[in-house]
């Protein structure tokens, strides 16, 4: 077969994928494209050939020499299929794209590979509300790991710091799944309370206790068929693991006041910012349960680990407070927010840009706006007091519990409702009733 045409039946074999696929030669040239290719990217316009790195990031040279994995070298040297997570442009700007790539040789022993791609919609490269954002080799290699393991059913740990975006993870988790057209239920496990706990999860029947004057479902069958999401599971009191053990390994649980068991189908995925390992080994979290539920474990960068994203960040937390005007920073109050340590991760910068929106003069925001939003200025310029609480606490000999509580004392005395106390404080609101309580 001449080289022509074993290129036309290449061709024919690209337009068999769905997705947009290309087939390239030894020297990084596109010679061949699909129908979908072209649609979605635009194809070679005109030319016989273009390098695939030009084509996908506008390189100069292969994406290995640009600091990213290159997905044709990994299937050149292992001979096998490989797969990576690229950031390519595209008509629409840039997009996250999952990229197979199949070493074939044709009837002379030539090494050619075919490139088949698939945008990934759960996630962002450009500012949009509602997906986790970014570009950052980090959060590249996040979604990396949720692309794969969400096409399973295999249950999943997500850790990490509070702020991080573990629900987003877990939405993108599902989004990616079999599941995605089904239910995503969350429950809020720090705000179960022992009484609530099997109600919630199980739903009870009418009569099954005082004031159950009706029939309730519960979170578990609401989940049936797509994905269960337990938000902070080390918030689960250790003698109620054991229902949550049982629900996960017979995948079945009782309403309560039922006899009669049902059959549940979920996809189970967690979360937490605990150290569950340190909590099994202090008898505080039940080994087996630990197990259970960390088969396939993805540890969230903190924001921290993820500067390079924060320009990224600040544009869409702009546009999700304020869309109607083209809010900005100024390059002089990004350098100063990427100074910051952030242990509150991606939820404080957006109170912290919350609080610039408010105290902005105009629509391009200064450092003079970001320092207010940090509480930068001294005390004594605010109050003409000279006054250092932190130092004063630590002479009191308060405990961590009595610091906590005068925190958020303070906070409620000047925020607005405690959904905004909970917020700022980095916990659900269940878990700041929880805190005022005790």
């Amino acid at each position: 077969m001449t080289k022509i045409s074993w290129l036309r039946t290449m061709r024919n074999v690209l337009d068999s994928y769905n997705n947009p696929a290309v087939l390239i030669d030894a020297e990084y040239n596109v010679v061949a494209t699909n129908n979908s290719y072209d649609f979605r990217f635009g194809g070679l316009n005109g030319r016989s050939s273009a390098k695939c790195f030009f084509l996908s990031h506008g390189y100069q040279q292969p994406c290995d020499l640009e600091g990213e994995t290159c997905p044709m070298q990994e299937a050149r040297d292992s001979g096998q299929r490989a797969s990576v997570l690229h950031i390519h442009n595209t008509p629409q700007g840039k997009e996250h794209v999952g990229i197979d790539t199949i070493p074939i040789t044709d009837d002379e022993e030539r090494a050619y590979f075919i490139e088949v791609m698939k945008p990934i919609r759960e996630v962002s490269a450009v500012p949009i509300a509602n997906k986790m954002i970014g570009r950052s080799r980090a959060f590249n290699e996040l979604v990396d790991l949720i692309q794969r393991v969400g096409k399973t059913d295999t249950n999943v740990l997500l850790m990490g710091p509070s702020g991080a975006g573990k629900e987003l993870a877990a939405q993108a988790l599902h989004s990616t799944s079999p599941r995605a057209s089904m239910p995503f239920v969350t429950v809020e496990c720090s705000g179960l309370t022992d009484s609530l706990f099997e109600s919630e999860l199980f739903g009870h029947i009418k009569g099954a206790f005082t004031g159950a004057i009706s029939s309730r479902t519960g979170l578990v069958q609401s989940a049936h068929g797509g994905t269960l999401f337990l938000d902070e599971v080390g918030d689960v009191p250790l003698h109620l693991q054991v229902k949550l053990l049982r629900l996960i390994e017979t995948k079945t649980f009782r309403p309560v006041g039922d006899s009669k068991s049902i059959a549940a189908d979920f996809r189970l995925v967690c979360a937490t910012h605990k150290d569950l390992l340190a909590m099994v080994e202090r008898g505080e979290f039940r080994d087996d349960l630990y197990h259970r539920i960390s088969t396939f474990p993805i540890r969230l960068p903190s924001l921290a680990e993820r500067r390079q994203d924060l320009p990224l960040l600040v544009e869409s937390i702009l546009l999700r407070i304020e869309d109607k005007a083209p809010l900005k920073l100024t390059d002089e109050a990004l350098q100063l927010l990427a100074q910051q340590p952030f242990k509150g991760n991606i939820r404080e910068l957006k109170n912290i840009l919350e609080r610039a929106v408010v105290l902005r003069h105009d629509d391009l925001i200064g450092t003079d706006v970001i320092k207010r939003s940090l509480n930068l200025i001294p005390v004594a310029e605010l109050s003409g007091q000279k006054a250092d609480g932190l130092v004063q606490m630590a002479e009191q000999r308060l405990s961590l519990d009595q610091v906590e509580q005068r925190y958020l004392q303070v906070l409620l005395q000047n925020c607005v409702d405690k959904g905004q106390v909970a917020e700022i404080a980095g916990c659900s609101l269940r878990t700041l009733y929880r805190k005022l309580e005790s």
